[in-house]
């Protein structure tokens, strides 16, 4: 989805929406070692890969401007929890999908490393955020999309990559891979096909309009301007004739980011106001609870 010629671009495009959409995945397949890497956790702790052999591992890249990792943080944060015994999750911090005038691409370090601890407070990280270098060495090792997710089994060796991170995806890939161990006593396997390219479009994509709200103005101006003026040429691509799921999941993507902003917005005037009914629809009054008999009744004019 992003250019690897200018790793840290300053802006989302049209380019980039279509270099997403006509590109193939890169980085290691179901089957491959994963590529080995060291990085450096906001714990200050170095970590490296090689160093969790003989565990089951699962990476899973994004952002703090990553719609994406907006929307899927909850559910991972659970799985993490839920599955901590038999899989060691980490999470690596890599560029910004979506930067902006708040939090503009990366320009130093320290400037990423402010950016992951804004991220890991804001979505509740529990798992280990390690942070990638400027440069984006182990985001390239693996895969430039903005938030993949890749199961790495006791062998060293990729048995499932998740394109989108999609948790539930992720969930049934996980207890395939223990429950193989378990019954062959084999410490590598390739779980459901190898892959899933399947976006996680649920109710929490709500969420995702945060991310963008973390880069700012100009990251959501910038959103809307790609994908509005791709929304032709989409439909339009011959590449994509073969995977039409594609431009479903852009689409959903780009509904669920504009109704995230909307409820947003929604929630924010209603704290405003200090009112638990909907503010748009203020004549309607709220029901009244008699103190005694515990029954509901209408508000009693004079």
């Amino acid at each position: 989805m992003f250019g690897a010629s200018n790793y840290n671009y300053e802006h989302f495009s049209r380019d980039l929406l279509r270099e997403f959409m006509d590109g193939k995945v890169s980085g290691p397949q179901a089957g491959d070692y994963a590529p080995d890497f060291t990085a450096d956790s906001l714990d200050g702790e170095p970590v490296r890969l090689r160093d969790l052999r003989d565990r089951n591992v699962l990476l899973i890249f994004g952002s703090a401007t990553c719609p994406m990792t907006a929307a899927t943080m909850g559910e991972l944060n659970a799985l993490a929890e839920e599955l901590k015994d038999d899989v060691a999750f980490l999470f690596v911090y890599v560029r910004e999908a979506h930067p902006g005038d708040r939090l503009p691409a990366h320009e130093s370090e320290a400037n990423k490393i402010d950016a992951a601890r804004l991220l890991r407070e804001e979505e509740a990280i529990a798992m280990p955020v390690l942070v990638d270098d400027l440069r984006g060495t182990v985001h390239r090792k693996y895969s430039v999309l903005p938030h993949s997710a890749f199961l790495i089994d006791k062998s060293g060796r990729i048995a499932f990559r998740s394109l989108w991170s999609n948790p539930d995806a992720l969930a049934a890939a996980i207890d395939d891979l223990l429950a193989l161990q378990d019954a062959e006593g084999s410490d590598h396997a390739v779980v459901r096909d190898g892959e899933d390219p399947s976006m996680p479009l649920s109710y929490a994509m709500l969420r995702s309009h945060r991310a963008l709200h973390r880069g700012g103005r100009q990251a959501v101006k910038d959103f809307y301007t790609a994908v509005g003026r791709d929304s032709g040429s989409l439909r339009r691509n011959k590449s994509l004739l073969t995977n039409p799921a594609r431009v479903f999941s852009i689409a959903a993507l780009t509904a669920a980011v504009l109704a995230g902003g909307i409820y947003a917005g929604f929630e924010l005037r209603r704290r405003r106001l200090g009112i638990r009914r909907n503010p748009y629809r203020a004549y309607e009054k709220e029901k009244v609870r008699d103190t005694e008999t515990g029954e509901d009744y209408g508000a009693v004019g004079i």
